[in-house]
């Protein structure tokens, strides 16, 4: 039975915590062999442990204002275990001090020391790093927090615009929804990419992705416009981009004209509709590709005619 420890901090984001223990619940209900368990650290100034009754639970405030209780004690572990921190808001200013008790950071420690894995998500990157996990290791974390970890761990080698790395027996992901990604990679790790894959569709997750997949998908990077008719025009092409869609079709969805569309979908994106589309098609055919699929059988799947474009997009990038 593998144990998969939570470590509740104040100001932990909710699927941070919520989308890894899905996984290994979900995992658990199907047979696999894993339990979760659940501590709370509540530093004290300077750093210590607040002291508790042996065995109370405590509260622990989240980002998102749903406190949650779990007790302060640590169960016993083995080599086998997992601890997972999750990660929490960061605020402003110097928001990165990781807001872990020296007791949890030796806790950590001590578990990688005794044969153990442990993981984060997000922010959860700099509790590794406060506990002297990441020295002379890969590791990733949220991009809007990946300078702080590069400045204030230097000797940590971060990785950018991945979704998690794995050095051993440590692993750190970029946050957020990415945590699911993470936890599906141990179970696949430990059981089989059969056993991930019925975990991840018993969640109804779209797909597995792989570590070094993009944090910001095609999907989302060309968003950051207000123009609303491109934003018709794309979500009908994120809808339909492995059919073929004329010009005069997106216009018409648009509402605008066809040289009007052409022209403010170029400005709020720098991507001609066409180029957009052969993005989605690229980023879905790389995903398919790293799954195992020929090229060939990515490039009917994605909607080319034959694999010759696809091969020339790759080239290109």
């Amino acid at each position: 039975m593998t144990r998969v420890v939570f470590l509740l901090v104040p100001g932990l984001h909710l699927l941070d915590l919520a989308g890894p223990a899905q996984v290994f619940g979900t995992a658990a209900d199907a047979g696999l062999p894993y339990r979760l368990a659940y501590v709370a650290d509540l530093p004290a100034p300077g750093g210590g442990q607040e002291t508790r009754p042996a065995g109370a639970p405590v509260t622990v405030p989240t980002a998102q204002g749903v406190p949650l209780q779990a007790p302060t004690a640590w169960p016993a572990l083995t080599a086998d275990d997992i601890v997972l921190v999750p990660g929490w808001r960061w605020g402003t200013g110097e928001p990165h001090a990781p807001p872990v008790s020296a007791h949890a950071a030796r806790r950590l420690a001590g578990h990688h020391a005794a044969g153990g894995t442990v993981a984060s998500v997000c922010a959860g990157a700099f509790a590794l790093a406060h506990a002297g996990l990441l020295d002379g290791r890969r590791c990733t974390t949220h991009h809007e927090l990946q300078d702080a970890l590069a400045r204030r761990h230097p000797r940590a080698t971060v990785v950018r615009d991945v979704l998690y790395v794995t050095d051993g027996r440590v692993i750190t992901s970029a946050g957020i929804a990415s945590g699911i990604d993470l936890a599906l990679h141990l179970v696949a790790s430990r059981h089989g990419p059969g056993a991930a894959a019925r975990t991840a569709r018993a969640m109804v997750v779209y797909a597995r992705r792989n570590g070094d997949e993009p944090q910001a998908s095609a999907l989302l990077r060309h968003r950051a416009h207000v123009s609303d008719a491109v934003h018709r025009a794309q979500d009908l092409i994120d809808a339909r981009y492995t059919r073929t869609l004329p010009l005069h079709v997106l216009a018409a969805e648009a509402g605008v004209s066809e040289r009007t569309l052409t022209r403010r979908f170029t400005a709020a994106t720098g991507l001609t509709p066409l180029r957009y589309q052969q993005e989605l098609r690229l980023e879905r055919a790389e995903h398919l590709i790293g799954q195992g699929a020929t090229t060939d059988a990515a490039a009917r799947a994605v909607g080319f005619t034959d694999a010759r474009m696809l091969r020339r997009l790759r080239s290109r990038t």
